[in-house]
This record gives C-alpha cells, structure tokens and sequence, in this order.
C-alpha cells in the first residue's frame, strides 16, 4: 500500500509542476489506479482510488486546494476510478488465480509421471509391492504419511515420517466395501482396476487435488496388478521349465528301456521257436509277456512325455473309416491268441479327418482296454458310424461295465477305478493318451456302460475334402 501511495504522489507531484490539464490527470490517476490493481490486492485498488479522488479534487478541480466538490465530473471521476479499481482488480486476480492452479497442475503432473516411471521401472516381488508404493508415493508428492492395504496379503505398508491416524482396520473397510473415507485431512480410498477393490491406499492430502488422489489409487491399482501379473508369469514360467525337464527325462528313460526290451523280447521268441521243455517254455512264454507289457509301459511313458511337452505332432488327412479299422486291426491280429475282433463299418461311410498312426495308437489302447475287462473267449466290438458332428468310432466290450461315478475320471492321468487297481496291471496313462490324441484332432471321447459292457466312443471331424475311396 505504501508502494501505491508513494506512486500516486509522485504522479500529482509531477503532474503539478508540469501544470497539465484536468483531462490528463484523471488519465495519469487511471493508469496508476490500473497499475495498483493489477499488481495488488483489491483493498489496495480501491484506497488507491479513493486517495486518486482526493488529490484530483484537491490539486486539480477547482476550487483549487479545497476538498470542495462544486462540479458533478468530481463524482464521475470517483465513479470511474472505482469502477476501474474493482474490475481491473478482479480480472487480475483470476489471472493470477488460474496461473497458480496451471502451476499446481502442471506440478501435478509432473509428479505423477516421475511416480508412473519409479513404478514401472522397478520390479519389486508381489510381496513387496506395497512397501514399494507407499515410499514412492510418499517421496514423490511429499506427504507427511501415506499406508497402502494389499488386499491378497492382507498387510499394511506405512511412509512417510509421520504416522496416518488409520487404523488396519478403516483401510481394510475401505477396500472390502469399495467407498472412500475423509477425515482430518485424511484420504483413503479403494484402489481398483477393472474389477473389485484390491486394496486401499490412505494420504495425508495436503495440497494435492482430488483429481490427483484419483490418478495415484489408479497408478497403484496398476502396479498392484503388473506385479502380481510378472510373479504369476515367473510362475509358470517355472513350471513350464520344470514339466520340460521332466517330460525330456522320461522321454530319455524311456527310449534306455526300450532297447534291452527289444532285444530280450527277441531273445524269448527265438528260445520259444526251438525244442524245449515243458517248464523252459512256460518261463520263456513269462518272459515274452512281460517285456511286451513292459514295452507297452516305456511306449505311454513315450506318449504322455510328448504330450506334456506340447511335441504332439499330428497330420490330418482324408482317410475311409472302414480303411482305417481294417489296417489297426490287420495289426493286432497276429497277437490276438484266439480272441476274436469283430468289426462293424459300412463302406459307405463318408471321409473322416484323421492321421493314421495317432489313430492306430488310439484304437489299439481301446482294443487293449477292452480285452482286459472282457472275459475270455467274449468277442470286442469295433465299430464306425456318421454322426451329424463327424465319424463315431467305438469299441465295445462284454465286461463289468463303469460306474457312473468314474466313467469321466478314467480318462484323467494315472486314475483306475478302485475295484481294478489291485486285479489287473496298467498304469492309468492308456486313456489319457487317447483323449489328448482325439482332442488333437478336433474331436471328443466318452464312455458308455451297456447291459453288456463298456462302450468306448470317441468322433473325429468329416474331411474337408471328400475323396473318392
């Protein structure tokens, strides 16, 4: 207020020793008059305007030296310089009013894309996150206390050198019933992404705008979630790892077996073709039997080794499903030791999509199934029909039947159903097998229990191309 006193004067002074007109003067009082309000305050504007009034009056308006005001222009010019005073003053302050916001925003932003960086650029462990985010926060915006509530580990983090007045309690409240919380110039509120809260996070606010709280719960609802998104990547990165190195090893073992079972099956088979003894041949006939059981254990192991690791290759063509029934069962014959395989599939039939050594591989293992569940001299069903879906393959046996409860489990992994694990030899891997190479080709297995047995279906998809056969 000095400053605009001491500025007025000296324009009086001048303007008296100048002796310039009226006109002038009120026009050098306006100028200081907008001067003073836009660099002051209002209150300022205003007296400054008052004492223009009076110095115009008293130096410049005649009678000459005395407050006297004997024309209306006095009024006038008090009027104008008020006027002036108050608008100049207001359009001022909201000038610099909106400058300041511009700069708080603008510092805003700043601070929330120096926060954005420190939370991306680092890789702290899901356990450790929300210590993490607490301290940048808090160091970022230069809180006094900040707490964050990781809703999947149920812990608080605090920073900040002070100690937020809330308790576990309220955080957790905030985050389970997802609304905001404000007292005693304190914040909390819900950090969300998408879906439900996954934590909450509480703020001494200070200056920090509500639009600014809103973007810090988002960057943090995003750290919660890339943190917990790389750990569970980690994760399976390890059990990929993990299932690679083992399917590799069993492969391995595998194929080490297989080669002395091949040679003492052949070593059995040539001692069984030449004279023996009655015992001799009995033990031979023992020995044959279980390498071709153990060659059929190494040959799943093989299998369920490629399928784990994702190796399982297979080669659709058009194929006759009559055709393909033929040659599998062209194939078993010789070793069928008088069991009988009847075979039901019409000519006709149209083309189905199929690559044939998978199929092969899977009509065995059913073949195979069935025998073992059958009573011995009971003939095995194979049959093939048009479905609307595709081509329905089936093997049908004249066993016990599956109860109802495990007709779905025994297609999983290592299952067999309680009454047979001690009975009869397998190792639970034959079904799954063939349900991974049936869904490879685009098509589904089941189980059906008849009044005379089992019924194994699985479909394949009809050819794109139909050939001719």
């Amino acid at each position: 207020m000095v400053a605009a006193l001491a500025l007025l004067g000296a324009v009086t002074l001048a303007c008296v020793v100048l002796h310039v007109n009226s006109t002038t003067v009120a026009l050098a009082f306006l100028l200081v008059i907008l001067a003073v309000a836009t660099w002051g305050s209002l209150t300022e504007a205003v007296l400054a305007s008052f004492a223009a009034v009076l110095c115009f009056n008293y130096f410049f308006l005649p009678p000459v030296r005395t407050f006297t005001i004997s024309d209306p222009q006095n009024w006038v010019a008090l009027t104008a310089f008020l006027v002036t005073a108050v608008t100049a003053s207001n359009l001022s302050a909201t000038a610099k009013r909106r400058a300041v916001e511009a700069s708080e925003r603008r510092a805003e932003m700043e601070r929330l894309y120096n926060l954005s960086r420190a939370l991306m650029m680092a890789e702290p462990t899901e356990a450790a996150v929300a210590r993490h985010l607490a301290r940048q926060v808090a160091a970022v915006f230069e809180l006094r206390a900040v707490a964050v509530f990781d809703r999947r580990t149920g812990e608080v983090e605090r920073a900040g050198p002070e100690d937020l007045p809330l308790t576990e309690a309220k955080l957790r409240d905030v985050a389970v019933q997802n609304t905001e919380l404000e007292e005693k110039g304190v914040t909390a509120l819900p950090i969300r992404l998408g879906g439900g809260p996954i934590g909450s996070i509480g703020m001494f606010t200070g200056s920090v705008s509500d639009a600014a709280i809103h973007a810090i719960s988002n960057l943090a609802a995003i750290s919660l979630e890339r943190a917990r998104t790389l750990e569970l990547a980690s994760r399976a990165e390890v059990a990929r790892q993990s299932q690679e190195l083992k399917s590799a090893l069993l492969d391995a073992v595998a194929h080490e077996f297989k080669t002395p079972l091949t040679s003492i099956k052949a070593a059995a088979t040539a001692l069984l073709s030449g004279p023996a003894d009655p015992t001799t041949t009995e033990l031979l006939t023992v020995i044959s039997e279980e390498a071709d059981h153990m060659t059929t254990m190494v040959s799943e192991a093989i299998d369920m080794a490629r399928i784990e690791a994702g190796e399982l290759r297979i080669s659709q063509e058009p194929h006759s499903p009559a055709e393909l029934l033929a040659a599998v069962v062209l194939k078993v014959e010789p070793g069928l030791d008088g069991r009988r395989i009847e075979v039901s599939a019409a000519d006709g039939l149209p083309l189905c999509s199929a690559d044939p050594a998978m199929f092969g591989t899977v009509i065995l293992q059913l073949i195979d199934n069935a025998f073992k569940y059958s009573p011995p001299g009971s003939p095995v069903v194979v049959a093939a029909e048009a479905a609307p879906d595709g081509i329905v393959f089936s093997v049908s046996d004249r066993g016990p039947g599956i109860p109802e409860g495990d007709r779905e489990r025994v297609f999983e992994k290592f299952y067999r159903c309680p009454r047979d694990r001690q009975r009869l030899p397998g190792t639970g891997m034959g079904l799954t097998i063939a349900r991974e190479i049936v869904q490879a080709h685009g098509g589904r297995i089941w189980v059906d229990t008849t009044p005379d047995g089992s019924r194994f279906c699985f479909s394949l998809p009809r050819a794109a191309e139909q050939v001719p056969s």
